[in-house]
């Protein structure tokens, strides 16, 4: 007897097995099916929500670009869709056209929470370096010196690869200038003018450069050295 079972094809001992346990194998079966079917409703939930998001990000911001531009209640508006959505992309940027909006209006300490928020919220979104300039520019609009400078050289010390990065040096050179220091705030120019040459930025500073080095012509190039004509080796006749 127990070789005619041994002998038994596999698909016979699965239905055997299947025969035997039938009720635990539909409800297994059952479970799976369960599983299967609310993984694929999470993912497509959380792609209709990213499309909401983006609609609704989209409207917010068509309606200031119809108003000819940021206006009060703007910050409110882009407030409401990051609320709304806060794990999604378009939220995340609802966010940080907030703080935008905000400093736009002038409300530094509003702006400067909004940018900090994002911060916080969003370590891994490629726009965080935008949320570190807006909190530097913040401390800067409202007199804060010391602490901008802090806050802009952090960025170009720590996400040196980022595009505003420009923005950071020529913000910080603008404040070396009022400290009275010219070789930083000049040597700082002269990075932006490289390497934003097609931005609008890149010939400002070069202008900037230039106005330093006339009042103060320490700092321009020094001329190089004319090289010393090689004198001719002679044979000495004997």
């Amino acid at each position: 007897m127990e070789s005619n079972v041994a002998a038994l094809p596999l698909s016979h001992k699965a239905w055997a097995w299947f025969e035997a346990n039938r009720k635990q194998a539909v409800l297994g079966a059952g479970a799976v099916l369960i599983i299967a079917l609310i993984a694929w409703f999470v993912v497509w939930q959380q792609g209709e929500k990213q499309i909401a998001a983006g609609e609704a990000l989209s409207s917010v911001s068509a309606g200031q670009f119809g108003a000819g531009g940021s206006h009060p209640g703007a910050a409110d508006a882009y407030l409401k869709v990051a609320a709304a959505y806060p794990n999604s992309s378009a939220g995340a940027r609802a966010l940080l056209l907030a703080g935008g909006a905000l400093y736009a209006e002038g409300k530094y300490d509003d702006a400067r929470a909004q940018f900090q928020r994002f911060v916080q919220e969003h370590r891994d979104s490629p726009f965080l370096s935008q949320a570190l300039l807006g909190i530097a520019a913040c401390v800067d609009a409202q007199g804060k010196s010391a602490e901008a400078i802090t806050a802009y050289k952090d960025l170009v010390d720590h996400h040196s690869g980022e595009v505003v990065v420009s923005q950071a040096k020529f913000a910080l050179a603008r404040l070396y200038v009022a400290q009275n220091k010219l070789e930083q705030a000049h040597s700082l120019y002269e990075e932006v003018e490289r390497t934003d040459t097609y931005g609008v930025l890149g010939p400002e500073a070069g202008m900037r450069a230039a106005e330093l080095e006339l009042k103060f012509p320490n700092l321009a190039p020094k001329p190089a050295a004319a090289a010393t004509p090689a004198v001719p080796l002679t044979l000495e006749k004997k």
